[in-house]
């Protein structure tokens, strides 16, 4: 979250691209365990979010 400020030009598509499938897969997991685990779904939909956040400014600046 502390990176959406910095420049678009320090954003390594890779490890966005990687981060944000992981997000997705573990997502996944917490929502299919049971008990299902909320908290790390939510912690996992957060820098989802992010990293799609980040993915749209390093299209954006590459354009």
């Amino acid at each position: 979250m502390a990176d959406i400020k910095k420049s678009p030009e320090l954003i390594s598509g890779k490890m966005t691209t990687a981060m944000t499938v992981y997000s997705l897969v573990f997502m996944r997991f917490a929502w299919m365990v049971q008990p299902r685990n909320y908290l790390l779904f939510a912690c996992h939909a957060t820098n989802e979010t992010c990293q799609l956040m980040q993915g749209y400014r390093f299209i954006k600046w590459h354009q």
